[in-house]
């Protein structure tokens, strides 16, 4: 997720760039699938006339303490919060008696707050528990995954989530100090850290400049974890049928493997990459979405927030019924 802290506040990237990319209608139904800080969730009620709706969802307790505070200031009843994961929303938006929407934002990965509390362990640059869980009352967390889980499994899961090309040697070695000491070798974000660091510059012939080794290993962890990759595709299939048509969905992304699934789903929808008739080379199936491009962060914004440098924001439009869409109740206020 993108929201950077500045002088104690929460800047957003690409904030503006995705509003206007929703084509926000001043009464139309929105969802912001992970409010973070309500950096977007803010913009977006300003964008929307008296009779909007807005829907946030965060999985991480946190945020939803933060947007129930945000409502509360706001005493605007066109903006609700639920806790929940954003692969939800076919249940979240039936609960609110909300049959489509006209637009869905998601804006992946952490948030500065996650990174910066080291008591999370998604952030090697301070020392914490190996937790890595966006929603610490629910599943194991990393630690406990590290602890029971093969070397083989740990090696897949660093080459399939980070991309690491030193997933084996590293997985041999954290099975190695998980059996020191009861696991007191592998508490906390700092000893992972070093432990990988320790791997790489052994084996490494050039070292990566302004990267820590332990990067991709943290990344691949907290993506398992959290089960980022299950949760992002089926977020997507459900926005899918939940947009209405003329509806949008904006998509940001931080890192190779979350922007590859939103391009190649976007690609397959739009008829890009649909299967085709053998013969007249016709897509087999009328396209859903029509690819309206990415935008990327501009040099100020990354200038200002280094975090941003990364992100790419994919968006697509509804453009045809599927089964399981309808024509929406009117938005305004929630029932």
């Amino acid at each position: 997720m993108s929201e950077a802290r500045i002088d104690g506040s929460h800047l957003p990237v690409l904030a503006d760039e995705a509003v206007a990319a929703l084509r926000v209608r001043r009464d139309g139904c929105y969802v912001d699938g992970t409010f973070g800080r309500g950096g977007h969730s803010r913009l977006l009620l300003e964008a929307l006339g008296p009779a909007g709706r807005l829907l946030a969802i965060d999985r991480d307790p946190d945020a939803v303490t933060a947007g129930r505070q945000m409502a509360r200031a706001l005493g605007d009843d066109r903006f609700r919060i639920v806790h929940e994961r954003f692969s939800a929303l076919d249940a979240v938006l039936d609960a609110q008696q909300i049959e489509a929407i006209d637009g869905l934002l998601l804006d992946l990965g952490v948030s500065s707050p996650q990174l910066d509390d080291s008591s999370r362990g998604f952030s090697f640059s301070g020392d914490g528990p190996l937790d890595m869980r966006m929603d610490p009352t629910q599943g194991m967390s990393a630690r406990e995954w590290l602890m029971n889980a093969s070397q083989a499994e740990i090696a897949e899961v660093l080459k399939r989530h980070g991309d690491e090309r030193f997933a084996v040697p590293i997985a041999k070695t954290i099975v190695a100090r998980r059996g020191e000491a009861g696991g007191t070798g592998l508490q906390g974000t700092r000893q992972l850290a070093d432990l990988v660091a320790g791997v790489i510059r052994r084996r490494q012939k050039k070292p990566e400049m302004g990267k820590n080794p332990a990067t991709r290993t943290f990344q691949a962890l907290r993506i398992h974890t959290n089960d980022e990759s299950v949760e992002l595709a089926r977020a997507l299939e459900v926005a899918l049928r939940r947009l209405k048509p003329g509806g949008r969905l904006a998509v940001i992304s931080f890192h190779s493997l979350e922007d590859r699934m939103v391009k190649q789903f976007i690609a397959r929808e739009s008829g890009k990459t649909a299967e085709r008739h053998p013969v007249t080379g016709m897509p087999l199936t009328a396209p859903a979405l029509r690819d309206c491009g990415r935008i990327l962060p501009g040099a100020d914004e990354i200038a200002s927030n280094p975090r941003a440098r990364s992100a790419v924001l994919r968006v697509a439009e509804k453009i045809a019924e599927t089964p399981a869409a309808g024509v929406g109740r009117p938005a305004g206020r929630f029932h």
